[in-house]
């Protein structure tokens, strides 16, 4: 994982009125969890936001400078306004470099697969993340899935993926990460054409046709 520094300092006084006059100023508030407690901080946005830029997309480790003490954080969660876009608040885990933490790792496909080259397949997108459990210097800032070799019908699984030893995979290994299908003209297209027998035609003896003559 990269690591980030963050100037925090603990806020003294909560509530939203605050929390909007710290952003106008240019102040993130933000939140530190550990273990049933937690520390009210804010953080300057110039300096924040860098670091969200990154932790929105990879599994980050941060190092919250705090009151004369460094905690190792990890992104929680988040806040955006939903009109403007603009961060409204940020919430931290301090983890210890010592005990297992379960987070969930982005998934990043890469390469262009066979079926999509060669049967004008559509790459298919299952999961985006994957949880695992493993101490903080062996979680990996995101998880590369090769999709180059996929067919057709073909479909990569959580089992699939291999994991460096002292990682615990906790998302169902059944969990679909990527799959090739075709569109729907294309199944058509490609499905077998059950031909019609045409009906039987029942030819007349003589003695039938000299009776409708008559």
């Amino acid at each position: 994982m990269e690591r980030f520094v963050l100037n925090a300092e603990k806020r003294e006084r909560t509530g939203k009125a605050v929390a909007r006059q710290l952003r106008n100023k240019g102040i993130i508030p933000c939140i530190v969890y550990k273990k049933g407690y937690s520390v009210p901080v804010q953080i300057r946005a110039k300096e924040l936001l860098p670091f969200m830029n990154i932790a929105t997309r990879e599994k980050l480790f941060v190092t919250l400078k705090l009151n004369g003490e460094e905690k190792q954080a990890i992104l929680q969660d988040y806040q955006v306004d939903p009109v403007s876009g603009k961060l409204l608040h940020v919430d931290f885990m301090e983890v210890s470099a010592t005990e297992k933490i379960r987070v969930t790792v982005p998934v990043v496909l890469v390469g262009e697969p066979i079926g999509v080259k060669q049967d004008k397949g559509v790459l298919q997108h299952g999961i985006s993340e994957i949880e695992i459990e493993a101490i903080p210097e062996k979680i990996p800032g995101h998880i590369e899935v090769d999709v180059s070799n996929l067919k057709v019908w073909d479909a990569i699984h959580v089992r699939d993926i291999k994991f460096e030893e002292g990682i615990k995979v906790i998302s169902d290994p059944d969990e679909v990460i990527a799959t090739i299908t075709l569109e729907e003209e294309e199944v058509e297209a490609a499905a077998p054409v059950e031909e019609t027998p045409e009906p039987e035609v029942i030819k007349k003896g003589k003695k039938a046709e000299e009776e409708e003559e008559k």
